[in-house]
């Protein structure tokens, strides 16, 4: 169903974020905390490959425990968030990871930290994590208008590229300084910050009173229900997720890959993220525009055909170790900029036709299935590069993320110009108790 240009235009019209204070209190103790979480991104690998010597298989483990919550609690923790205020969840949510984080430099310092340790920590930061990002996926309909939906989505976006582009080379130069587990404890502190700036951010939510609430496997279904009767959501999920679960096989080995593989130093892993992200800078700048020519629909699957093809070139550069830094740098600038266009999209189209009492629920959904594969796929990546090898798992990571874009290209997005407003399914949402 595609919509008309007017309507299109009044969509992504209104007054600009730049005069809103509320959200540049929110967005400023977002940037923050996205720049600190950057050095605990390098340093978290490079503690654990460099200083505790981790197999790969341990590497998949660690990297497994970071992300396993999304499969265990994202589906109850979303009826959990539509219950309470967004903005509520997430300042506890920083600080419990906050509090995990701190205790990473502790254990080194006191000579007793061990990979199952960080294994601990990273388990409980993904559980913190599962409940923030729902919430912070869920909480922008409530802290702006609809039509500055797009313009919010799009400013956090190039903030959190901003922070992939200036954080690792910062955390690669403080690793250095300070060694990786005390460049840990930076990131607690910046997520302290995010805590206290969502203090003073106010929003418009309303608690859904308590005799509204269904059983809670009735909203757990009502989710899911909502999510899989969107045909051209659906699409975009499919897509998503066997992406992540190939990348993310690709992710798990990528500090092994780069510093024992190819032998390259902490820093210039740091660079090559850094170099990489001006493309997710660019690509979030540049949306707006490429969706004014290409039009929302058309956008999803050109991105999804770019993230896809260059995901090649990460096994190709350790065929040719010659050229092995400027291809890398190559595939994560196209891949940042490709993924941005098409998150941007995306999710400013999933909150734009989900009902606010669903906006918990439908993310908890979608994260549940795009981000519950990544546990698999880690702990698969660890048994697989024991198996046969790094490069050879880096191949078959590849060729799925090659395959994964198939969802969308082959879908109706190329007879659409713009995405629909409400939710378009044949398949109605299942009737909820009257709403506050």
């Amino acid at each position: 169903m595609s919509q008309s240009e007017p309507a299109a235009a009044t969509r992504r019209s209104g007054p600009s974020l730049w005069r809103n204070g509320n959200f540049l209190t929110f967005w400023s103790g977002q940037t923050l905390s996205q720049f600190g979480a950057q050095i605990s991104e390098l340093a978290v690998p490079v503690l654990a490959v460099l200083l505790l010597e981790a197999s790969e298989f341990e590497v998949g483990v660690l990297n497994a425990a970071n992300v396993a919550a999304f499969l265990l609690v994202g589906l109850p923790a979303g009826a959990w968030i539509d219950r309470l205020r967004k903005r509520h969840v997430m300042i506890a949510a920083d600080l419990v990871r906050a509090i995990a984080l701190s205790l990473v430099p502790v254990l080194w310092v006191s000579g007793v930290l061990q990979i199952w340790h960080l294994v601990a920590v990273a388990f409980v930061l993904g559980i913190a994590t599962v409940f923030f990002d729902v919430s912070y996926q869920s909480i922008i309909p409530s802290l702006v208008k609809p039509s500055q939906i797009g313009e919010a989505n799009g400013k956090l976006q190039s903030t959190y590229e901003l922070a992939n582009i200036a954080g690792p080379g910062f955390a690669g130069w403080l690793i250095a300084l300070v060694t990786a587990p005390l460049a840990i404890l930076a990131t607690g502190v910046t997520y302290v910050v995010s805590a206290i700036a969502l203090a003073f951010t106010r929003d418009h939510e309303q608690r859904r009173p308590a005799e509204d609430h269904a059983p809670l496997l009735t909203e757990i279904w009502e989710g899911l229900h909502f999510v899989f009767s969107e045909k051209l959501l659906r699409r975009i999920v499919g897509t998503t997720s066997v992406s992540n679960f190939f990348s993310t096989m690709s992710f798990t080995l990528l500090p092994i890959f780069l510093l024992r593989e190819l032998g390259l130093s902490p820093a210039s892993m740091g660079v090559i993220f850094s170099l990489g992200a001006v493309g997710g800078l660019l690509g979030a700048i540049a949306t707006p525009r490429i969706v004014g020519l290409l039009g929302e629909a058309r956008a999803i699957p050109v991105s999804a055909i770019g993230f896809s093809v260059v995901a090649m070139l990460l096994p190709i550069a350790a065929a040719v170790p010659a050229f092995a830094f400027p291809l890398l740098v190559a595939q994560s600038f196209v891949a940042s900029f490709t993924v941005l266009l098409y998150n941007i999209t995306q999710v400013t189209f999933r909150q734009r036709i989900t009902p606010p009492r669903l906006l918990g629920r439908m993310n908890a959904s979608v994260r549940f299935v795009v981000w519950g594969v990544m546990p698999i796929a880690a702990l698969l990546a660890g048994a697989l590069g024991t198996w046969l090898g790094v490069v050879a798992t880096m191949w078959i990571g590849a060729v799925g993320q090659l395959l994964s874009a198939a969802f969308v290209v082959f879908a109706p997005f190329w007879r659409m110009r713009e995405l629909p407003d409400v939710h378009t399914a044949e398949a109605s949402v299942p009737a909820e108790r009257s709403e506050s």
